[in-house]
């Protein structure tokens, strides 16, 4: 069965990967920004005519949109496919990877001066790549592509960087690798665990399997139950390497300082949405037993996550990783979510993904005009910014509003439907425990983001470099434009994403235990 749509979606974007390397760098910037918009408009195609049915993974074809199937190789009795497909988990994210794609290309035209074919074609294949992992329903084609995602990321990093930029790619590309080979051995030992259960690596088939109790043979030495369980527990470190999660969380905070403005974007805004997605198709779709019996440890992690990365945020002088380690924060809420088992906790941390995703590509977007324009990101260095840089000054401003939560804005629903989720979850004991103390620290989020404010943005004008602030340019004010007007629209209109995310749930959430 072959749909044709996914494959056009990632193949179009490849070619127009290629065709920008090779192009002239006089053309590159405007080129691809055109081209990417083919892949954008794909997307919004495919969620317009997006029919959700439920679960990918536990309700198999019936619930999968755009599929195709095909037979690859064989290998030691198991199957390989190319296996693709989407269902109300993967839709938003593969909308948000296309919109903030094309946005974060507009941004590099300011200070992307050198090397622009390469820059551009390779954030063009980091892209495709991208789609493949959120639509891939196997394994291997899953895997390579997951791993597919690194090669840009770090040269991207590695030569369009800050100072420390070869730290920064080697640190980040250790880690995430390391991470990688972790979650692949637990992975695969589990379904060499199932034996003849299953015949594929197509991830319906192995998920329905476990779902159904079906239980591993084990492995030479080790039994059954240990296989599922280091098997979870190996996926769940390779995961939250992705995420991150404390205490593997000290590779991003270099990353997003040293990266380019559009790469930060990307980073925040999509790469860590892989770990958080993959947490939720592996560890809580795939073995819902063991992510219950874990629940406390799981949830201690959550909370730590939260305060913690707040905690750090509240430290810096950097604006740029204020905002990064606001982004470990942000994504405790969503493993909190995840491991309540709830729908509307489990629905509100997918929406959380999509809701970070556009405030942290916004909060960076904003952090990198201002830097273009001061050449300093050090909250010493400058005050009254806003008598100089109203209107990105006025955006950055009802970002951070959005991170902090306030009404009306799709940071404001995401927390909302987690802590309530979480709340009345009844796998994790002392539920509405966790929810307290996670919930605080958004009064440690408020504190960070007022007193950066307040020092840089407000006051007498004061700037300790030789350049000259003047109003941004137009195409780099306009992305941030449109990502403020998405964060509201999804604020006040949740249900673009969150009835499609909820039918997908549902599933996941009946069988974890939740209501």
């Amino acid at each position: 069965m072959i749909d044709g749509t996914i494959e056009a979606l990632i193949a179009v974007t490849l070619v127009a990967s290629f065709a920008v390397l090779v192009a002239p760098d006089r053309y590159a910037a405007k080129l691809a920004t055109a081209l990417s918009l083919l892949p954008l408009a794909g997307s919004l195609v495919m969620w317009s005519g997006f029919e959700p049915a439920g679960n990918a993974l536990v309700d198999g074809e019936s619930a999968i949109g755009y599929m195709s199937q095909v037979q690859w190789i064989d290998l030691g009795g198991i199957s390989l496919q190319w296996f693709v497909g989407v269902d109300g988990v993967a839709m938003p994210l593969v909308v948000l990877t296309t919109v903030l794609t094309t946005l974060a290309l507009v941004s590099a035209w300011t200070p992307i001066d050198e090397r622009q074919s390469q820059f551009y074609g390779l954030v063009l294949f980091l892209e495709a790549s991208l789609l493949g992992v959120f639509t891939a329903l196997d394994f291997f084609v899953w895997f390579v592509f997951w791993e597919a995602v690194l090669v840009p990321m770090y040269l991207l990093i590695g030569v369009w960087g800050g100072p420390r930029r070869k730290y920064a790619a080697i640190k980040m590309f250790v880690y995430t690798n390391v991470a990688s080979l972790v979650l692949f051995i637990g992975f695969v030992a589990l379904v060499f665990g199932l034996g003849d259960s299953v015949s594929t690596f197509g991830l319906p088939e192995i998920t329905q399997a476990l779902r159904a109790g079906v239980a591993p043979d084990g492995l030479p030495g080790v039994g059954a139950g240990d296989l599922k369980l280091f098997a979870f527990l190996a996926m769940f470190v390779g995961f939250a390497v992705k995420v991150p999660v404390v205490p593997v969380h000290t590779w991003l905070p270099d990353a997003h300082v040293e990266a380019p403005t559009p790469v930060s974007v990307l980073l925040a805004g999509v790469l860590l949405k892989m770990g958080t997605y993959a947490l939720l198709r592996f560890n809580f779709t795939m073995l819902p037993d063991i992510a219950s019996d874990l629940a406390v440890p799981i949830a201690v992690f959550a909370v730590v996550s939260v305060i913690y990365g707040a905690m750090l945020a509240l430290a810096q002088t950097d604006l740029k990783r204020i905002v990064a380690y606001s982004s470990v924060s942000s994504m405790g809420y969503v493993i909190l979510g995840l491991v309540a088992y709830t729908t509307i906790g489990v629905s509100g941390a997918t929406f959380q993904m999509i809701s970070h995703g556009l405030i942290s590509g916004l909060m960076f977007m904003a952090v990198g005009v201002i830097y273009n324009v001061t050449h300093t990101r050090m909250v010493s260095d400058m005050s009254g910014m806003a008598d100089r840089m109203p209107v990105t000054v006025g955006i950055f401003v009802a970002g951070a509003f959005g991170y902090m939560g306030l009404p009306l804005m799709s940071g404001f629903a995401a927390e909302f439907f987690v802590f309530v989720g979480s709340f009345q979850s009844t796998v994790l004991p002392s539920a509405p425990v966790f929810t307290a103390a996670a919930m605080f620290g958004i009064v440690i989020v408020a504190g960070y983001l007022l007193l950066a404010m307040q020092k840089t943005l407000f006051g007498e004008f004061r700037l300790d470099t030789e350049y000259d602030v003047n109003r941004a340019a137009f195409h780099d004010v306009a992305p941030l434009f449109v990502l403020l007007l998405l964060v509201i629209t999804l604020g006040v209109f949740p249900d673009l994403f969150m009835e499609m995310i909820e039918r997908a749930i549902e599933p996941v959430a009946d069988v974890g235990g939740g209501a």
